[in-house]
């Protein structure tokens, strides 16, 4: 490869995560093929209470014209490392906080990890592209057997195909994503288990413990011309301490998918929802929630207790590592509610219902 492609080549991947548009040779995966519905035109999915992706121009505005970029630390290293017992049984829940917005999450004796990401990068590259800022929460090595993975969509922060191969050749889990999402994974590894569903789909995923796929505000790409042919959603898991609502990508809009949440599943014991990746608004605004945003989500979807993540770990867009958590403080002080129902843990930080 010269030396001139591939530093194009990095350019692209370093808005890969953030903007779920690398580089278009990367993306040559065959796409979903299903009937149409009221989120399916036959070629592409979207949302009628949602927003497209940003246009290239808009994409190359940001990255060549405007951005600003606070300087990250190289590395931070972590105050907390969680070793999780082998199973977690009866109606409690133990969540892990693995980073950015993977969660190790234990209840009634099944072991289930959202979004897993143990890779050093989030890219279509190995050589460049967003990279770790710190460790996982939980040494790959040190999880449980897992049985279960909920994987929310395509981009390359949340579905990360070297992890899922890792655990598909250590522990065989139920891959559990949205439509077409399946069809990148198995093309990448046969190995991998994964099972597509649509918005709206339950899946019992044994011991009384089942997930729902729900509309989210978001988009889904893993290049430039796949773009919303891979359906996107959040997770609504049932179990034996209550309903756990966990948003792993989402923009606000007007709250409209919160709100029919909370009326369709409520009363929620738990929402899990970002923070980060944000700025500058005017590009971020339609596909990822400011700390403000993530607050109002809160109250939209009338959650008893909430989690931040979707920060601290990989640097995707133009704030400082520090500043989601510093802004969810003053929206929640703002709002008038107590910090700590809605609690920003740093990776292998430990919560309990």
């Amino acid at each position: 490869m010269s030396i001139t492609r591939r530093r194009v080549l990095a350019l692209l991947a370093g808005t890969a995560a953030a903007v779920g548009a690398p580089t278009v040779w990367i993306s040559r995966m065959k796409t979903y093929e299903g009937p149409i519905s009221d989120h399916f035109d036959g070629e592409r999915f979207f949302d009628r209470d949602g927003m497209p992706p940003k246009r290239l121009d808009e994409v190359l505005r940001w990255q060549f014209g405007e951005r600003k970029r606070a300087a990250w630390p190289e590395w931070v290293v972590n105050e907390h490392a969680d070793t999780p017992p082998p199973r977690v049984e009866g109606s409690k829940v133990r969540l892990s906080f693995v980073g950015h917005a993977s969660w190790l999450i234990q209840t009634a004796g099944l072991n289930i990890l959202v979004d897993p990401v143990w890779s050093m990068r989030v890219s279509p590259v190995s050589f460049a592209g967003p990279k770790r800022h710190c460790a996982p929460g939980i040494a790959f090595d040190a999880l449980p057997d897992i049985d279960v993975a909920l994987v929310s969509h395509g981009h390359y922060d949340h579905l990360d195909i070297p992890t899922l191969s890792r655990l598909a050749a250590k522990f065989s889990p139920r891959v559990i994503t949205p439509l077409g999402n399946d069809i990148a994974m198995r093309d990448a590894d046969p190995a991998i288990k994964t099972e597509a569903f649509d918005w709206k789909d339950r899946v019992e995923l044994g011991n009384g413990v089942a997930v729902t796929l729900v509309p989210t505000r978001h988009w889904s790409a893993r290049g430039l011309f796949d773009r919303n042919k891979a359906l996107w959603a959040s997770f609504v898991l049932e179990t034996p301490a209550g309903k756990l609502y966990i948003v792993c990508d989402s923009s606000y809009g007007d709250g409209t998918h919160f709100r029919r949440v909370a009326e369709a599943f409520g009363p929620l014991r738990l929402a899990i929802l970002p923070i980060g990746a944000y700025e500058p608004r005017w590009f971020m605004r339609d596909q990822h929630m400011n700390p403000s945003d993530a607050v109002k989500a809160l109250v939209d979807c009338g959650a008893e207790q909430a989690l931040a993540h979707h920060y601290g770990t990989f640097q995707l867009t133009d704030e400082a590592i520090d500043a989601p958590v510093v802004a969810l403080g003053e929206a929640l002080d703002e709002a008038e509610i107590a910090r700590d129902k809605f609690a920003a843990l740093k990776p292998g930080q430990v919560f309990e219902i």
